[in-house]
């Protein structure tokens, strides 16, 4: 019986070092592309049983489920999710510059719908996929290791001709990296290849000669071209990508913005974002030239139709497009991938040195086996043809065999004891046999129809093809030049039958400029109702209806359009909004809910005070908390571009019961909840920064906390009521800061 053996180790090193083994699991295995076939293993195993399955581009497609599943027993056991969303990537074509799936179904659009499920979708391999990604496989050109069960072998990398990482690109988070290589012109990339292989000294600026930039499946414009050098020398950088917009002319001078390009980024929710942000733009007013926005995108492509109103400014509007929506985006370069089996960011030049230098190895590892067979075919013809010479004998030796065994002895080594014979002389030439094994047996298999004169011919002939191609394939290996021709002419004739014109337009674009237009300053009046809808009037409108707009709502505030109203609140927050982002209309309209417009939220915070910005400017503002704490901050600390500031310090449980305006002559009362009232002046407030807590300004009693504060101008008359009486607020004495005050109950 086996005794336990307990093995003690310090718990942060065993931690250290699985959580090592886990990234690099997910970095190499998982997230990351090869650079040398551009494919990640998910990918790369669910093409690779799209071969073995044999569903070659000229054969009937077959069910999803059925690719999936067998992808997942036999070399992906991580789920069926994660295979089918590579498959469905690899086949869609807004995603990949070259499908390298063929799909029939519906496999999702640009819009981002999902694809169906995939017992619905079928698919097959693409033609190119076949020729450039899957050929040789069966040549020993690339290394096969065990699948997670070691009952298969599956390719270590795909025999990839063509730079898949920088024509398709990649995207994967990993931990701790991540890579985003953006898609490129198939023809472009060729010649780039062609390029380096003609001269390895070649740098990054001379290979954009060849390769342009980004070639996005959605077209759009690059518009930072002079940061491409930059990007492709490091291989890192960002990417300023723009939508197409058309103007089309419609009648009477209505003119329409089209936008029939994208952003690569807007793919999927993006376009559905970047409608509702049109809307806002016109809902909030920065434009009212908008009439109506509608996708008309179909199968054919990209259609956004923007309706505008008759004489509108197309070129601001477009500005205001680019400026304040994602039809102009940035694209993350980071080109990232595994080489050498570690991460590695590479630009441009070094990406195309793996790939050709993985196409030298391909071209070897190829022309090696195919040398390999062709001598061994070369022996067996030789053999077969020096048979033929000597067929009479080989019939007599086995004839007078007794078995196999002994007549293929005789063959190679000439052994002709236990052989009968006709003749002595038949004896002595067959003991100067010697043909190889291969030979040998290919002699004893030989079928009699191959005496005929004309099999022998062809045999002959056959034996020249085979000589013409050892040499040739002895000609390819022994020089890379003549071996980097022979790459160039299939990359060519690739070249010929995929590549398409580039898509993406690439310059250099100016930053947009977009002028904001002058608003003529006239004077309105903020409205907030009980329920917190906030609208603003034009100042006549208001003086019209006065009377119920001073009894309807719960804040009048006098502005100028161009102003910004403060909301205070019990927590110490202070919450603006611009006027002009208010609905600004008839006495009757319906406002907006504050909650909707700015960062307050009525679910847990109070309104306490609210005022124009313009006006705070000149004067000071009084706070008093529930904790009788009590300070003046000057107006001008609150002229700020935050949505949201601090507009004051609060003690733990604290809240701000009243802000207000002040100035030397006012007075302060304050109220507590056990009847504790204190009239003080405003005056022996100290003036505060915004930040600070304040002083006190009442001595409050254990439990108690104030419930009023009532800000007094000289003369005014404020009553208060208690529970019997009321109480005139002017008759109490001024007392002191920071004393008790009087009870009145």
């Amino acid at each position: 019986m086996e005794t336990e053996q307990i093995i003690r180790t310090e718990y942060s090193e065993l931690m250290q070092k699985s959580y090592i083994d886990y990234a690099m699991s997910v970095i190499i295995a998982r997230a990351l592309p090869d650079v040398r076939d551009g494919l990640k293993p998910v990918q790369r195993r669910t093409l690779y049983d799209m071969y073995e399955l044999g569903i070659r581009y000229d054969k009937p497609y077959r069910k999803c489920a059925r690719i999936v599943g067998d992808t997942m027993g036999k070399y992906h056991p991580h789920g069926d999710s994660s295979i089918y969303e590579a498959l469905v990537v690899m086949a869609q074509e807004f995603k990949k510059g070259l499908p390298l799936v063929d799909g029939h179904g519906n496999f999702g659009s640009i819009e981002g719908d999902g694809a169906a499920a995939m017992r619905y979708t079928e698919a097959r391999l693409e033609k190119i996929t076949q020729e450039a990604y899957l050929a040789d496989l069966d040549k020993d050109v690339v290394d096969f290791g065990p699948n997670f069960d070691e009952t298969e072998k599956e390719p270590v990398v795909l025999p990839v001709k063509v730079p898949n990482i920088l024509i398709n690109g990649a995207e994967g988070i990993a931990v701790g990296m991540a890579t985003s290589i953006p898609p490129h012109n198939f023809g472009e990339v060729i010649e780039g290849v062609k390029a380096y292989m003609k001269n390895p000294d070649i740098n990054t600026e001379q290979m954009m000669e060849y390769i342009k930039g980004p070639d996005f499946p959605t077209g759009g414009i690059v518009v930072n071209k002079d940061d491409l050098l930059q990007i492709y020398t490091t291989g890192a950088g960002k990417v300023k990508i723009r939508g197409k917009v058309e103007v089309e002319h419609g009648k009477g001078g209505k003119d329409r913005l089209v936008i029939t390009e994208i952003p690569y980024t807007m793919i999927g929710a993006g376009i559905g974002k970047f409608l509702n942000d049109v809307y806002s733009l016109a809902e909030s007013k920065k434009t009212t030239d908008i009439v109506d926005i509608s996708n008309q995108s179909s199968k054919d492509g990209i259609r956004i139709v923007i309706e505008l109103k008759r004489g509108a400014d197309t070129d601001r509007l477009c500005a205001l497009l680019y400026k304040k929506t994602r039809l102009e985006d940035t694209f993350g370069v980071n080109m990232l991938a595994v080489a050498d089996g570690k991460p590695e960011t590479m630009g441009l030049v070094p990406m195309i040195r793996h790939h050709v230098n993985f196409q030298f190895e391909l071209a070897t590892r190829k022309y090696r086996t195919l040398l390999r067979k062709e001598l061994e075919k070369k022996e067996v013809q030789e053999g077969l043809i020096k048979a033929c010479d000597v067929i009479d004998l080989i019939i007599e030796i086995l004839r007078g065999s007794k078995s196999i065994k002994e007549a293929k002895a005789c063959l190679v080594d000439g052994e002709t004891g236990g052989i009968r014979f006709k003749s002595e002389k038949s004896k002595r030439q067959a003991a100067k046999l010697r043909f190889t094994e291969r030979q040998a047996t290919a002699i004893l298999e030989m079928r009699l129809y191959k005496l005929i004169g004309l099999e022998i011919e062809a045999l002959l002939k056959e034996h020249e093809a085979t000589l013409k191609n050892i040499g040739q394939y002895e000609q390819i290996l022994g020089s890379r030049a003549v071996m980097a021709k022979v790459i160039i002419k299939e990359l060519d004739a690739l070249k010929k039958e995929y590549a398409k014109a580039r898509k993406t337009a690439i310059e250099n674009a100016g930053e947009i400029v977009l002028e904001e237009p002058r608003i003529e300053e006239t004077d309105i009046v903020f409205l907030l109702d009980r329920f917190g809808y906030a609208r603003t009037v034009d100042l006549a409108v208001y003086e019209r209806n006065k009377e119920a707009a001073d009894s309807e709502s719960r804040y009048v505030v006098f502005c100028k359009n161009t102003d910004k109203i403060g909301i205070f609140t019990d927590q110490g927050q202070m919450h603006l909004i611009k006027a002009f982002d208010l609905p600004y209309g008839k006495f009757r309209d319906k406002g907006q809910p504050v909650d909707n417009i700015s960062n307050y939220d009525s679910s847990r915070e109070e309104m306490v005070f609210v005022a124009a910005v313009n006006r705070m400017r000149d004067e000071k503002m009084m706070f008093v908390t529930k904790a009788g704490m009590i300070k003046i901050v000057a107006g001008a600390e609150f002229d700020v571009g935050k949505r949201t500031t601090a507009a004051t310090k609060l003690g733990e449980g604290d809240a701000v019961i009243k802000v207000g305006y002040v100035d030397g002559e006012t007075h302060l009362v304050m109220q507590s909840k056990k009847g504790m009232f204190l009239r003080i002046e405003a005056g022996s407030v100290p003036e505060k920064k915004k930040g600070a807590v304040g002083v006190r300004g009442i001595r409050l009693a254990a439990g108690d906390e104030l419930n009023g504060a009532y800000l007094m101008a000289p003369g005014e008359c404020v009553r208060v009521s208690l529970k019997e009486r009321e109480l005139e607020l002017i008759r109490l004495r001024v007392g002191k800061r920071d004393t008790k005050g009087v009870r009145h109950v």
